[in-house]
């Protein structure tokens, strides 16, 4: 009896189960999530997308100019000096330069004590050199002129070599200097260097090495 009535009751229960299934209905203790319906009152904008070209920016690594200011010639005075600088930057922070600028320098104390002694020839007076040097831009930053305005800037270190033509001899000479770049736009630059030119000379009638500084202001290009 009691074996009839448990089967009884598992087809029953299997009779339920096919039911549910049939219908598509969950068993009870099952929550089913339903998608919400789409709002139409919101509108999903229709946005056209603008082309942007990108800018095609010349890398200007060459920069070539001018300068002027005062060369100390040891012994000699300070007097005007002119020349012309080139470079060419290799990356942001390292560049080599090439110089060649000519002075003229004046009469020693001796000379002036005593005018009839000629310690140089006037010809001999001309001071020229042309050097060539790497330099490094050690403080890249900006310079503020005024509210709201502000310029490129880097302080640079120089080291180099060159000729000097001085008392109608040549000189080897090395050279070592500090600067300043100044960037009023992005073809046109002002510089501030002071450079020290040192070379062995026997002018004054006694080997010896002597320091020649020079404080210049420049205005270069770009290309």
């Amino acid at each position: 009896m009691e074996t009839r009535l448990g089967g009884v009751l598992l087809a029953a229960a299997l009779l339920t189960g096919c039911g549910w299934f049939h219908r598509g209905e969950q068993p009870p203790g099952q929550i089913v999530a339903e998608e919400p319906a789409g709002d139409p009152s919101i509108i999903e904008p229709q946005v056209k997308r603008r082309e942007v070209k990108t800018p095609r920016i010349k890398a200007k690594d060459v920069e070539v100019g001018a300068y002027f200011g005062a060369l100390s010639i040891q012994d000699f005075g300070t007097n005007p000096l002119y020349g012309v600088r080139a470079a060419y930057h290799v990356s942001e922070d390292i560049f080599l330069e090439a110089y060649a600028a000519r002075s003229k320098a004046g009469t020693t104390s001796l000379e002036d004590v005593f005018p009839n002694i000629t310690v140089v020839s006037e010809s001999g007076r001309n001071f020229t050199y042309y050097d060539l040097d790497m330099g490094y831009n050690v403080l890249p930053g900006e310079i503020f002129l005024g509210r709201g305005r502000a310029f490129n800037s880097a302080l640079y270190v120089t080291v180099g070599m060159g000729d000097v033509k001085f008392a109608t001899q040549d000189h080897f000479a090395l050279n070592l200097g500090v600067g300043e770049r100044l960037l009023i736009t992005d073809w046109l630059a002002l510089h501030l260097d002071v450079r020290d030119h040192i070379f062995e000379t026997n002018v004054t009638g006694r080997t010896k090495n002597v320091d020649n500084f020079e404080a210049v202001l420049s205005l270069t290009t770009y290309f």
